[in-house]
C-alpha cells in the first residue's frame, strides 16, 4: 500500500500521465457524484423543494465564479513561475501568494455578506416564476450555502500551489470529499431537517475541499498567510489579467442562470430534470476533457514562457487530439444508451418512468456538446497559458448571450409552432408525456457551446497553430468509429430487450452494459482498420506495463549475457 501510494503521490511531468491520473480520480469523484444524484432521486426526487435546491445553488456558484476565478489556477500560475527558480519557493513566491490569499479572502467573504443581504431581492431575478412560499425557501438555502464559495475559493487558491508541485493525486481528492459531504448530507441531514439539511451536507462538502487543499499545501511547505503589507500594484497585474476571463466565467454563469429563470416558469420538476441531466453529460466532460485540460495547463504555461512555441504547439496538438479520440465515442454511447445509463443510476423510488424518458432526452440533447465543453476547456487554456484572456472573454460573452437569446426564442418556437414541437418529442421518443418544454434549454445550452468550441478552434489555429488542422486526421477517425460503436450498440439493444427485460434494474443494467461493450468492440476494431495513431499509443502503453516478461533465453546466450 505504501508503495502504491508513493507511486500516486509524486510529481507528474508528462501530460498524458498526469491526464491519466486526474481522471482515474476524477472517476471516483464522479461516480460518487451519481451515488448523490441517486440518493436525491431516490429519496426527494424531480419535485418543487428540489428546484429551491438547485436554484439555491445560482447565487453562490456566481459568486464562486466570479470572485475565485481573479485568484485561479489558470491566472496565478504563471505570476509564481516567473517568480520561483526552478521548484524552488522564493520569498518573491511567498509573498505574491500571501498578497493575493489576504485580498482574495476578504473580497469574496464582503460579497457573500452583501449576498446575505440583498437575498430577497436576488431571488426574484433567480427564479422568477416560484410562488413567494417558494422563493422564500429560496432565500433561506442560498444564505446557508453562501458559505460554501468561501471554502470553494480558498481551496481553489490553494490548489494552485498543489498543481503547480503536480501534486495531482492530492489535488484529485478534493471532489471525492466534496461529494462525501453531500451524500452524508442526503442520507444523514436530509431525513432530520429536510430540503435544509441537504444544503448543510454541500457545506460540509465544501469544508472537506478546502481540507483536502490545505492539507495539500502545507505538505508543499508553501503555505498562504494573511499580511499587512500588500504590494497592490502586483495585486492589480493579476486583476488586469483575471478580469476578462473571470468576466468570462461569469456570463456563462449569468447563462445558467438564465436558464433556471426560464425553467421556474416551466411544470414543478423542470429545473430538477435540467439539473439531473447537466450533472449526468458532466461525468465523461469532467473525466476526459476537463482532466486533459488541467493536466495540460501548467506544461503549457511553461513550454509558452520559455517561448519555446514548437513544444507548446506539439503539447496542445497531442492532448487536443486525446480528448477528441476519446470523447466522439463516449457521445455517441450517451445518446445511444441515455434510457439505460439514466434508469440504472437515477431510476428508482421517488424518480418515476416519465422522469427517466425526460432526463435521458435531456442526456441525449447534451451529449452532442461534450467534445465541445471539452475541447473549450484546453483551448481556452492555451489563451492564458499565453496570457491572453481577452480573446476568450469575448467568444464567451456572445455565446453566453446567444444561449440565453436561443433559451427564449426555443421556448416560444416549442410552444407555438406544433410541427416542431412534434418533431423534437418524436425524435426523442417522447411525445406521450408532459413537460418536454424543458428540453429546449439544454438544447440551446448545447448549441451555444459547440459554436463556442468552433470559435476558439478557430482563432486557435489562427494565432498559434498557423492555420494548422491539428485535429481533423483524429476526428475523422474516431467518427467513423464511433459510429460503427453507435450501430452496432443500437442493433445489440434491441435484440438484448426481450431477453433480458427492461422492467427490472438488472435486465436494464445488463442490456445497456454488454450492448456498450460489444459496440466499443466494434468501435476498436474500426480504429484499429483505421491504424489510429492513439489507438496504437494505448496498446504499446499496455504492452509495456502488463507485458513486461523476460524473453526465454537459451542457457549459453545467458551465459554470453
Amino acid at each position: 500500500m505504501q508503495r502504491i501510494l508513493k507511486i500516486f503521490s509524486k510529481e507528474y511531468g508528462n501530460i498524458n500521465q498526469a491526464a491519466l491520473l486526474l481522471g482515474l480520480f476524477t472517476f471516483l469523484s464522479q461516480v460518487l457524484a451519481l451515488f448523490r444524484d441517486r440518493n436525491i432521486a431516490h429519496f426527494i426526487g424531480p419535485s418543487p423543494d428540489l428546484d429551491a435546491y438547485y436554484a439555491a445553488f445560482r447565487v453562490p456558484d456566481l459568486i464562486f465564479i466570479s470572485i475565485a476565478s481573479l485568484a485561479s489556477i489558470t491566472v496565478t500560475i504563471p505570476f509564481i513561475v516567473e517568480k520561483m527558480k526552478g521548484d524552488e519557493v522564493t520569498k518573491e513566491a511567498r509573498k505574491f501568494m500571501n498578497d493575493v490569499f489576504t485580498v482574495f479572502f476578504s473580497m469574496i467573504a464582503i460579497v457573500a455578506l452583501i449576498a446575505f443581504i440583498i437575498m430577497p431581492y436576488l431571488a426574484s431575478f433567480i427564479a422568477p416564476g416560484f410562488t413567494p412560499v417558494m422563493q422564500d425557501k429560496v432565500i433561506l438555502l442560498s444564505r446557508i450555502m453562501l458559505l460554501s464559495p468561501i471554502l470553494m475559493g480558498l481551496s481553489s487558491l490553494f490548489g494552485t500551489i498543489t498543481q503547480l508541485f503536480r501534486k495531482f493525486f492530492i489535488y484529485s481528492l478534493s471532489p471525492i470529499f466534496y461529494n462525501l459531504g453531500i451524500i452524508t448530507g442526503v442520507i444523514f441531514l436530509y431525513p432530520v431537517f429536510g430540503i435544509t439539511g441537504l444544503v448543510l451536507g454541500v457545506v460540509l462538502g465544501a469544508l472537506l475541499h478546502f481540507g483536502v487543499q490545505f492539507f495539500a499545501s502545507a505538505s508543499c511547505k508553501f503555505v498562504p498567510r494573511f499580511t499587512r503589507s500588500i504590494d497592490f500594484k502586483e495585486i492589480k497585474r493579476v486583476a488586469l489579467i483575471s478580469l476578462p476571463r473571470t468576466l468570462g466565467l461569469s456570463f456563462n454563469s449569468i447563462a445558467l442562470i438564465s436558464i433556471i429563470a426560464f425553467a421556474s416558469y416551466l411544470p414543478s420538476g423542470s429545473i430538477s430534470i435540467f439539473n439531473f441531466s447537466f450533472n449526468l453529460q458532466s461525468v465523461p466532460l469532467n473525466i476526459i476533457g476537463v482532466s486533459f485540460a488541467i493536466a495540460a495547463f501548467p506544461t503549457l504555461v511553461k513550454s509558452f514562457g520559455k517561448e519555446n512555441n514548437p513544444e507548446f504547439r506539439r503539447h496542445l496538438k497531442s492532448t487536443a487530439r486525446q480528448i477528441v479520440f476519446w470523447s466522439l465515442p463516449i457521445m455517441f454511447l450517451f445518446i445511444v444508451l441515455r434510457a439505460q445509463i439514466v434508469r440504472v443510476i437515477l431510476g428508482s423510488g421517488s424518480f418515476s418512468w416519465d422522469n427517466t424518458r425526460l432526463v435521458a432526452a435531456s442526456v441525449a440533447i447534451f451529449a452532442t456538446s461534450i467534445l465541445a465543453q471539452g475541447m473549450t476547456a484546453l483551448l481556452s487554456r492555451a489563451y492564458y497559458a499565453a496570457g491572453d484572456t481577452k480573446r476568450p472573454l469575448s467568444v464567451n460573452l456572445f455565446c453566453s448571450v446567444l444561449i440565453i437569446i436561443l433559451s427564449y426564442v426555443f421556448l416560444h418556437v416549442f410552444e407555438n409552432f406544433p410541427y416542431f414541437r412534434y418533431f423534437i418529442e418524436s425524435l426523442l421518443k417522447v411525445n406521450d408525456i408532459e413537460g418536454t418544454e424543458v428540453l429546449m434549454l439544454p438544447l440551446a445550452y448545447s448549441i451555444g457551446t459547440i459554436l463556442n468550441f468552433i470559435l476558439h478552434w478557430y482563432f486557435v489555429r489562427r494565432d498559434f497553430m498557423n492555420h494548422e488542422s491539428f485535429i481533423t486526421k483524429t476526428t475523422f477517425q474516431s467518427l467513423g468509429a464511433s459510429f460503427f460503436l453507435g450501430l452496432v450498440t443500437y442493433l445489440f439493444l434491441n435484440i438484448f430487450s426481450p431477453i433480458f427485460g427492461t422492467t427490472t434494474f438488472l435486465g436494464v443494467f445488463l442490456q445497456g452494459f454488454i450492448s456498450g461493450i460489444l459496440g466499443i468492440c466494434a468501435g476498436i476494431l474500426v480504429l484499429y482498420m483505421l491504424k489510429s495513431e492513439e489507438l496504437a499509443d494505448i496498446i504499446k502503453a499496455f504492452k509495456a506495463k502488463f507485458w513486461k516478461v523476460k524473453i526465454f533465453v537459451s542457457p549459453q546466450e545467458e551465459l554470453d549475457q
